[in-house]
C-alpha cells in the first residue's frame, strides 16, 4: 500500500478529554474519530486493526466447532420480559419504541434472541451439541462514556451461545472455550490472565473472565503464581488464618477526634496500626438498616454482601439518614449501643479482633478499647464480605496473594438452564420426554481488545503494536521517492518481495521530512520499519529497525535480502 494512495491522519495532541493512554493514541493516530459521546467512526487505519482481531478470533471459532450466524440488533421487549429482564437489566438497555407504539431495545447482548431461535429450531437431542456465534455491534447506555472505546456506548462484540442435552456436556463446551480464548489471546500477542468472576447481569453459574494485563485497567486481579489460582477482586477470597478472640486487656474510653474521619487519620492520631481499628458503613436494604464493620484497612466487597443479602438491591444510607438512625454524621458512627433495629454484619477479620477503636456514635469522638461481649453484643452475622489484599493467604491456604490490574476483554458463562427455563426452551430427550436446554454463553470485546493492547503496548512515541494486530506488518519510509529513481526503485522492489512473502506493507512515498515520516509511523506503530534515501543507497546499505530497537545498517544485496526473508518468517510465524 503507497501512502499516497491511502487515507490516515495523524495529530500532534489529543483533545483534553480523553484521558487514557489508548484513548489518546488511537485518535492521535487517526485510528477512530469522535461522532458523539461514546460513538466513534473506526478510520481505514483502525478498521485494518479491528478486522485483524475480528479474523483470528472468527478462525478458532470456527476451528473449536462453532458456527456462525448473525441476530438483529434490534430485539422485542417481549422476548426480555419473557426472561424477566426487561426491568433487571437496568438503565445501561436503550429502550426504544417504533411507529406503533411497541416495545424495542437495542440488543445489549443477545441470551433471550438466541434462546428463542434454540426454542423454535432445536427439537431433538440428536441435533445436539450445538454452537452459535455472531460478531456485531451492541449497545449499552452508559452513565459516563470515557476512555474512548474501552467504555463506549456503542461496540463490536463477538457472543456466542452453546445448547447441551446435559450439564455435563456443557461442561465440556466451556473447557473448550476456555482453552479457545486462552490461544486467541496468545495469537494476538497479548499478556492476559483469565480469572474466576461474578456472572453479573448475565446469569447462569460458573464464569472466568479474560483481561489483558495493564497498569490501567479498571478491574483488580488476585492471583497466586505458585497453585494458578486467579480471581477477579470481586470474587477472590483467602485463606483466614485469624485465630480466637483475645480477652479485653484495657478498659472503653471515649477520645476526642475532632475533625478526623477516617481509620488512617484516627489511627495516626492515637499512634496505633490501622489495622486494630474498625470501620462501620450503614446500608439499606428491602427498608431494613444494617451496621457493616470492616477492618481499618481493609475495604467492603459490594458483590459478597449482595450474595449475603440475596440480590444486589442494597444503597449506601444517606447523610440524613445515617444521622437520623445514630444521632451522629458518617465518619464517626460505631455498633457500641446501637438501636436494636439496625443489624450488624461484621467481617470474619473483625469478629476477633479486641481492644479495637471505633466510632462513638458522637460528633468528634471515637471510642478505644471496644470489645464483644463486654461492650457490645457479638454480630448477628459473621461473614467474609471484604476485598482481598495483597499478602492474604490465598485459598488453599499455601501462598501469599498477589495484586495486578487488568482490563476485561472476554468473559465466558455456564448459563445451565437459567435463560432455557425462563423462556420456555425445551427438546426431546433419549427418553422422549421435554428437558430444557444446558447453555453457555461467550463474550470477546472486538473492540475493547483494540484499545487494551495499546495500554498494554505502547511508549512516549506512539503505539506498538503486536505483530498480529498491526494494521500494517513492515513500513518502508522512503526519503526522496519523488527526487530519487534509485530510491524509489530500490523501495518499490522491497516491498513487492515483502508482499510476495505475504507482508503487508504500508510504503510513505509522501514529499515529506524524515521526522515527519518516522514521527507518523512511529505513532502508527507498525512493527518494522526500511528507511531508503540517496546517502544510505549510495553506500549501498538501508536502515532496519523494529518498533522496539534498532538494527544496525546492512548492505542492500546480500546481508538486505537475507535479513528481508528473515523478518518475512518472522512476521509470518507470529500468531500462527
Amino acid at each position: 500500500m503507497l501512502a499516497s494512495e491511502y487515507f490516515f491522519s495523524t495529530h500532534r495532541e489529543a483533545p483534553s478529554e480523553a484521558e487514557l493512554t489508548s484513548h489518546q493514541l488511537m485518535l492521535r493516530a487517526g485510528l477512530i474519530k469522535k461522532l458523539g459521546s461514546g460513538l466513534y467512526s473506526w478510520m481505514p487505519l483502525g478498521l485494518r486493526v479491528l478486522r485483524k482481531v475480528e479474523a483470528i478470533v472468527r478462525e478458532e471459532m470456527n476451528n473449536a466447532g462453532a458456527i456462525e450466524l448473525l441476530m438483529p440488533a434490534i430485539q422485542p421487549a417481549e422476548l426480555w420480559r419473557t426472561s424477566g429482564r426487561w426491568e433487571k437489566f437496568g438503565p445501561q438497555m436503550l429502550k426504544i419504541k417504533d411507529r406503533h407504539k411497541r416495545d424495542f431495545c437495542f440488543g445489549p447482548t443477545h441470551e433471550e434472541v438466541i434462546t428463542d431461535i434454540a426454542k423454535q429450531e432445536i427439537h431433538s437431542y440428536k441435533q445436539l451439541p450445538l454452537h452459535f456465534y455472531q460478531i456485531q455491534t451492541k449497545f449499552r447506555d452508559e452513565i459516563r462514556p470515557r476512555f474512548g472505546v474501552m467504555r463506549a456506548r456503542e461496540f463490536l462484540m463477538k457472543d456466542g451461545y452453546s445448547f447441551h442435552s446435559s450439564e455435563e456436556n456443557l461442561t465440556k463446551e466451556y473447557e473448550k472455550m476456555y482453552k479457545t480464548y486462552s490461544r486467541i489471546f496468545t495469537r494476538l500477542g497479548l499478556k492476559f490472565r483469565a480469572v474466576s468472576a461474578d456472572t453479573g447481569a448475565i446469569g447462569g453459574s460458573g464464569s472466568h473472565e479474560f483481561h489483558v494485563l495493564a497498569e490501567s485497567g479498571e478491574d483488580i486481579i488476585a492471583f497466586c503464581a505458585e497453585n494458578n489460582y486467579a480471581a477477579n477482586l470481586e470474587l477472590a477470597t483467602c485463606k483466614n488464618k485469624l485465630g480466637k478472640r483475645s480477652d479485653p486487656t484495657t478498659e472503653l474510653k471515649k477520645l476526642a477526634t475532632p475533625n478526623l474521619k477516617t481509620c488512617k487519620e484516627v489511627s495516626k492520631l492515637l499512634k496505633i496500626p490501622i489495622q486494630q481499628t474498625v470501620k462501620s458503613l450503614v446500608i439499606v436494604h428491602q427498608s431494613k438498616s444494617y451496621m457493616l464493620l470492616l477492618r481499618g484497612d481493609h475495604s467492603l466487597n459490594e458483590t459478597k454482601i449482595s450474595k449475603l443479602l440475596g440480590d444486589s438491591s442494597f444503597r449506601f444510607a444517606s447523610t440524613k439518614e445515617i444521622e437520623k438512625l445514630l444521632a451522629s454524621p458518617p465518619g464517626y458512627i460505631g455498633p457500641v449501643e446501637i438501636p436494636n433495629e439496625i443489624q450488624v454484619i461484621a467481617d470474619e477479620s473483625v469478629a476477633v479482633m479486641s481492644d479495637y477503636v471505633c466510632g462513638a456514635n458522637e460528633l468528634g469522638f471515637h471510642l478505644s478499647g471496644v470489645n464483644f461481649i463486654r461492650d457490645l453484643p457479638l454480630p448477628s452475622l459473621i461473614a467474609d464480605i471484604r476485598n482481598v489484599i495483597e499478602g492474604d493467604i490465598d485459598p488453599s491456604g499455601k501462598a501469599p496473594l498477589k495484586l495486578c490490574r487488568g482490563i476485561e476483554v472476554g468473559h465466558i458463562f455456564q448459563l445451565k438452564r437459567s435463560y432455557s427455563k425462563s423462556m420456555e426452551a425445551s427438546f426431546l430427550n433419549k427418553q422422549g420426554q421435554r428437558q430444557q436446554f444446558d447453555m453457555g454463553c461467550y463474550g470477546i470485546g472486538i473492540s475493547r481488545i483494540v484499545a487494551a493492547a495499546i495500554e498494554q503496548n505502547h511508549d512516549e512515541r506512539g503505539i506498538i503494536w503486536p505483530v498480529p494486530m498491526a494494521p500494517f506488518q513492515v513500513a518502508i519510509a522512503v526519503i526522496g521517492f519523488h527526487r530519487n529513481e534509485k530510491v524509489r526503485d530500490a523501495a518499490l522492489s522491497i516491498q513487492k518481495e515483502l508482499e510476495q512473502s505475504g507482508i503487508e506493507v504500508f510504503l510513505d512515498n509522501r514529499d515529506e521530512r524524515p521526522g515527519v515520516m518516522f514521527s507518523d509511523l512511529d505513532l502508527i506503530g507498525i512493527p518494522y520499519r526500511i528507511t531508503i534515501g540517496e546517502r544510505s543507497l549510495a553506500d549501498g546499505k538501508v536502515d532496519m529497525e523494529s518498533r522496539a530497537e534498532s538494527i544496525p545498517l546492512v548492505p542492500i544485496e546480500d546481508e538486505m535480502r537475507s535479513k528481508v526473508s528473515e523478518i518475512c518468517d518472522q512476521i509470518l510465524s507470529i500468531g500462527s
